[in-house]
């Protein structure tokens, strides 16, 4: 060969490597996005969620004994409606932090109703907390102040709604309580 042919195929030879490294970081790109997002859906089922004992043999139960398990309008709100976000960015923040509830799986920090129980309020206290700083964003994924009907309301429900939104309250300033079992109150 001679070095003029040697110059074209080194030429050729860059430029197919930088193709095929750029097709390939594209189709690897796209093959793990695919998949974050496929794990990403799958850990967001209520299956999933009850597939630890802890929750299956606590929440799960009294979640099955609410308006949000069965009503007359055949509309269910699961765990995750509740509570993972819906925007991917919240959502994506929401299941790094639940790697802390796999340590506490992995622990045994409520693996029984005893200690489940003992837990219950600290448990309770941090979906409140992160429900009041969201504004009740997974209340509002169904629930919305605009769609509210006060015809269909009772009385107090009417006056309690409007004295909430006027003084600033959210879904959870007054719903504790309304899918689970409340703790017993500690001061």
């Amino acid at each position: 060969m001679t070095g003029n042919n040697k110059g074209k195929l080194s030429k050729y030879l860059a430029g197919f490597s930088a193709t095929t490294l750029l097709v390939g970081g594209v189709a690897a790109g796209i093959i793990f996005w695919g998949g974050f997002n496929w794990a990403l859906e799958l850990t967001n089922t209520e299956s999933f969620c009850i597939s630890c004992h802890e929750m299956q043999e606590n929440v799960f139960i009294e979640y099955q004994d609410t308006v949000h398990y069965s009503n007359s309008t055949g509309v269910r709100a699961t765990c995750p409606d509740c509570h993972v976000p819906k925007e991917w960015q919240h959502k994506v923040i929401r299941k790094i932090r639940a790697s802390n509830e796999l340590l506490h799986k992995a622990l045994g920090s409520i693996n029984t109703p005893e200690k489940f129980e003992a837990k219950r309020l600290e448990l309770a206290q941090h979906v409140w907390d992160t429900m009041k700083k969201t504004d009740s964003r997974e209340c509002r994924n169904c629930h919305d102040y605009e769609s509210m009907d006060y015809m269909e309301q009772g009385r107090r429900a009417v006056k309690q709604h409007i004295n909430g939104f006027e003084q600033g309250q959210t879904c959870i300033d007054c719903h504790k309580g309304i899918a689970h079992s409340l703790p017993e109150m500690k001061e």
